[in-house]
């Protein structure tokens, strides 16, 4: 499966400057309200900021009423006709953002002071390019910093390198979707995100995007992107989907980059799941740390299971 297709619209002197888009499937209020909030605090008006809430049919919450006593009438609001989706809903966001730059905030997510300021003056500086992007915070349940998204120093004055996307680490990606925004224009000119992919979707766009459109990833860090036990992230890893995600990403990359090294990846990505599967049981996750160990055992050399096979005999021998 390839990128939905994104139709152009036509330009306008009327366009607003961002499109703030908003998807949500069940919010939390709280966490809503922190994102809407975040926002609003930086609000430049409606003829320069489009901001729309895109509900997937939300099954437990109502939505609409939540924005509108959050946001009153200044934030819009649509509720898809079905459920599409991760990748159906973000494409849904793109569909009917209409501002020069669209800006997908998730809703557990939120930015920092200046982020809507810093990220214009960059690309008034850097017109050429595709995508603008800040570093960005981790923040747990209650918004306690945990981590940072890593410098990208070969794109903070811009460029087409997309070497930093190819192998899985800590951050699994190096910009975060709050901390991304993309031309309009260029959406309807690449697509869409890619509905065969559930964890790396953003990962492939952001490459996608910046190897060929050109991108810049400033230095400061203007956006924070919550993780949740209870979000889609938190139960892909946990189940294993987001390593298996992370191979079709590997197949993708091989196949358009001359420069990524297949078994690197493949390697780098067995090392995850291990990782992975160590964190889940000190965390008294046995059903999480037993599938990312499977995936472990169904990808990593025999070579290194017998290493591992060995070393586990002998600390038990000795302890």
């Amino acid at each position: 499966m390839g990128a939905q297709r994104i139709q152009a619209i036509p330009p306008s002197r009327n366009s607003p400057f961002w499109s703030v888009m908003i998807p949500t499937y069940n919010p939390r209020k709280d966490y809503l309200e922190k994102a809407i909030g975040s926002l609003l605090e930086q609000d430049q008006g409606p003829e320069r900021m489009h901001i729309e809430v895109v509900d997937d049919c939300s099954t437990k919450v109502d939505v609409a009423s939540m924005v509108k006593d959050i946001a009153g009438e200044r934030v819009g609001y649509f509720q898809n006709p079905t459920n599409l989706g991760l990748a159906g809903c973000w494409n849904a966001c793109i569909a009917r953002a209409r501002g020069v730059w669209v800006h997908i905030l998730h809703q557990d997510d939120y930015i920092l002071p200046g982020f809507y300021q810093r990220l214009e003056k960059a690309a008034q500086s850097r017109p050429e390019v595709g995508l603008i992007a800040s570093r960005s915070l981790f923040v747990d349940e209650q918004g306690i910093i945990q981590n940072v998204t890593p410098r990208l120093r070969n794109l903070e004055h811009g460029g087409h390198a997309v070497d930093d996307f190819f192998y899985t680490s800590p951050y699994a990606n190096p910009i975060q979707c709050p901390g991304v925004v993309v031309r309009r224009e260029v959406y309807a000119i690449l697509g869409g995100f890619r509905s065969d992919l559930k964890y790396t979707l953003d990962c492939e766009m952001w490459a996608r995007v910046i190897g060929i459109c050109g991108g810049v990833v400033v230095p400061d860090v203007m956006a924070s992107y919550r993780n949740s036990s209870g979000n889609e992230s938190s139960n892909l890893w946990r189940t294993a989907e987001a390593l298996r995600d992370f191979t079709r990403l590997n197949g993708i990359f091989a196949e358009r980059y001359p420069d990524f090294d297949a078994d690197h990846a493949k390697s780098d990505l067995c090392d995850r799941a291990l990782i992975s599967a160590n964190e889940f049981s000190k965390m008294g996750d046995k059903k999480a740390a037993q599938a990312n160990l499977r995936y472990w055992r169904q990808n990593a050399p025999v070579k290194r299971q017998l290493i591992r096979f060995m070393s586990n005999t002998v600390r038990k021998l000795i302890g």
